[in-house]
């Protein structure tokens, strides 16, 4: 088990730029494969992104492929979003996510943050 916080969020305006960072608790992250999901109001929890335990691989959904990057560093026990060109429709709770395995689904994922606040005002 690991122990997530996320940080980062808050109040932007469309085309602006948001960095999430998420802290992950004990000396083991780098066996951990680690998502990014969003939840949007009334909506269902949504994958963002994934990265491989080593970084070497990621993979988007679509609706950020281009705008989004997710990257990790091992030694700080940390992955990022950086989130670049935001849309009103970005606007949800970020949730980061650590898996044993690849997955690009909510239940594929077993420890997760209590999630941070991302608002795109139009």
């Amino acid at each position: 088990q690991v122990q997530l916080v996320e940080s980062g969020g808050g109040l932007v305006q469309a085309g602006g730029s948001l960095r999430l960072s998420c802290a992950a608790s004990g000396r083991t992250f780098s066996r951990y494969v680690m998502g990014w999901f969003r939840q949007a109001p009334g909506k269902e929890r949504q994958f963002v992104a994934q990265i491989s335990r080593s970084g070497g691989s990621t993979l988007y959904a679509d609706s950020v492929k281009g705008r989004f990057t997710i990257s990790r560093d091992n030694a700080k026990n940390t992955v990022y979003l950086q989130m670049n060109s935001l849309k009103p429709e970005d606007t949800a709770i970020y949730y980061c996510a650590a898996s044993n395995n690849l997955a690009s689904i909510p239940t594929g994922y077993d420890d997760w943050g209590q999630g941070t606040q991302v608002t795109v005002s139009s």
